[in-house]
């Protein structure tokens, strides 16, 4: 099993799926799954992307999840979702990344949650800076959506799944259509021919994101089976409708982010710290998080992952669970203060109930299977060594003797 420390503070030694243990199901998809996990030593949780080896051969995505671990092994930033660690075994492959437990902005878009004006700016303010450090780096994440932007506990956003992200260099052009089609930018839509495209994509998803949090709906009637004859033209055609009780500056920002021309749109930094709406902003504050967002995640499931333990996978009694919540995180909440993670819980059910192979069954699984493959080993060992102490006997043994030979070598091949 390789592996490879990625975080600030990982070990420097190897770290395995036997470091870790799982605590339960949050996330799934296409071809991979997502779940909580601790780390044996040092207690501190994680969330855990696993994908089958097979099922990534199968549906061709081999080269996708090596793109994106090279790509977010370089990274770290406060508002990304950020890898610590990643390895491998004989099904799956690993990365261990920052768990944020306040649920993704689909999952609270899906709860009925209206965002207000403050926090969409708040947000569009942490997501420019993660943009603009991504840039720095020469990446353009491709994706960026309700679904690949998780909460923390405190409420700020942070961007995860860098599956299709790609890496801008000044030889290659990308003209590849990646991404999901309500949040590609028209200039991935060039009916003609291909056309080359830059970080501006990212931004124009950005203005797609916010425009849907404060409205609960996208500004073009775009879905993923929507043509692309029928986007390009829909982008030159249709007049994207802003709601009057919206502030001027808010629809003027949202406007300079829903530019189609990628020429004339924000796309750097510096485009949003010089726009009169953002000029009162702290942009240091911003970064290190001083800035408390208005809306926070209520009944976020860390602060009662001991609740969750018993009731998940019944390991710890009511004492034990109290005496692990106070070691870790304070002292027990009383059932009324015990809360629900933000995801869906069937991704859990699903996992116990559905799954061939549960993740939390892998290490007796592959305990079990090392067994069998040794004891099986193991015996073929001990009927070779049979075969050639009687191969060595042989010409001088008694016809009784070959028979016992004959039936011993029958039973040994059984």
């Amino acid at each position: 099993m390789r592996s490879v420390a990625c975080g600030p503070s990982a070990a420097v030694r190897d770290v395995t799926f036997d470091h870790f243990e799982i605590l339960r199901a949050i996330g799934k998809g296409s071809f991979g799954k997502v779940c909580v996990v601790q780390k044996n030593d040092t207690k501190k949780m994680y969330a855990m992307k696993y994908m089958n080896k097979q099922k990534c051969v199968e549906r061709n995505e081999v080269r996708n999840v090596f793109k994106e671990l090279q790509i977010m092994q370089g990274l770290e930033h406060p508002f990304l979702v950020n890898l610590w660690y990643s390895f491998q075994d004989e099904e799956d492959m690993f990365m261990v990344v920052d768990l944020l437990l306040g649920g993704d902005l689909r999952y609270h878009l899906q709860q009925n949650v209206r965002f207000q004006e403050g926090t969409v700016k708040l947000f569009i303010c942490e997501l420019v800076l993660a943009l603009d450090y991504l840039q720095s780096r020469h990446i353009i994440h491709r994706d960026i959506k309700p679904d690949n932007i998780l909460l923390d506990e405190h409420g700020h956003v942070h961007i995860t799944d860098f599956n299709i992200a790609t890496m801008l260099t000044k030889e290659i052009e990308v003209t590849t259509i990646a991404g999901t089609k309500p949040y590609m930018a028209p200039e991935m839509f060039n009916s003609t021919k291909p056309t080359g495209y830059s970080f501006a994509v990212d931004w124009w998803s950005l203005g797609i994101t916010a425009y849907e949090l404060l409205r609960t709906r996208r500004p073009y009637h775009i879905r993923s089976n929507t043509s692309t004859n029928e986007i390009a033209h829909m982008f030159k055609t249709a007049a994207v409708m802003y709601p009057a009780a919206w502030s001027a500056d808010m629809v003027s920002l949202i406007k300079k982010l829903l530019e189609p021309n990628p020429e004339k749109r924000f796309s750097q930094l510096r485009d949003i710290q010089d726009f009169p709406y953002l000029s009162d902003v702290n942009w240091d504050a911003v970064l290190q998080k001083r800035i408390m967002p208005e809306f926070i995640p209520t009944n976020f499931w860390m602060q009662n992952w001991s609740y969750t333990l018993r009731t998940a996978h019944g390991t710890l009694d009511e004492t034990q669970a109290g005496s692990a919540h106070s070691d870790y995180l304070g002292p027990p909440l009383s059932p009324l203060q015990r809360g629900r993670l933000n995801c869906d819980p069937t991704f859990e059910l699903e996992e116990m109930i559905l799954e061939s192979k549960p993740l939390h069954k892998k290490k007796k699984r592959l305990a079990k299977k090392e067994k069998d493959t040794s004891k099986s080993n193991s015996s073929q060992v001990r009927a070779s060594r049979v075969r050639h102490h009687h191969n060595d006997i042989q010409p001088v043994t008694p016809a009784k003797s070959r028979g016992t030979y004959k039936e011993n070598n029958q039973n040994s091949n059984l």
